[in-house]
């Protein structure tokens, strides 16, 4: 078993959810922390969305209380989600934030917080022999609505040895 520990935002939760592949989050980490702020945003968004299906039956063990903001975190002006993960990988070093936002993943960077998103999970999964090929994922993640640039495709395609 992994001995990865994620603390998961909404998008990865939602993306993965719509592409069939949720289970790819609990399957590559040993422990998965969902935090409510995260929670929310999911049970905002539709009914029939598969994320908030999940995380009302089996998802609903992952969730956790989110605690006040990082004041360093709060700077950044991030969504509640965001900051409720990257607060989370903060105070538990031993996290890892999986989160897609690009102001999100640069204040990671910034206070050395470890991070992936949705394609590096993917990625992962093919590494760990969970999936043959990442294409058809990343292909239905675009249009599951991820906005990622053509170049960022390219070269994960590449790091996946699809092209």
């Amino acid at each position: 078993m992994s001995e990865r520990r994620w603390v998961v935002n909404a998008s990865p939760v939602i993306l993965l959810g719509e592409i069939g592949y949720l289970n790819l989050l609990t399957e590559l980490s040993r422990t998965l922390v969902i935090p409510e702020a995260v929670g929310v945003e999911i049970h905002a968004g539709p009914q029939e969305d598969v994320a908030q299906r999940w995380l009302e039956a089996e998802g609903h063990a992952y969730l956790r209380q989110s605690a006040p903001v990082d004041t360093a975190i709060a700077g950044w002006d991030l969504g509640a989600g965001e900051s409720a993960v990257l607060t989370w990988a903060r105070q538990h070093p031993e996290y890892e934030a999986v989160l897609d936002d690009r102001a999100a993943r640069n204040c990671a960077v910034a206070l050395g917080i470890p991070v992936r998103g949705t394609l590096g999970v993917l990625l992962l999964a093919k590494r760990e022999g969970l999936l043959d090929q990442v294409q058809p994922a990343f292909a239905a993640l675009v249009k599951a609505g991820l906005r990622i640039a053509p170049e960022i495709l390219q070269a994960a395609l590449r790091l996946a040895g699809e092209i």
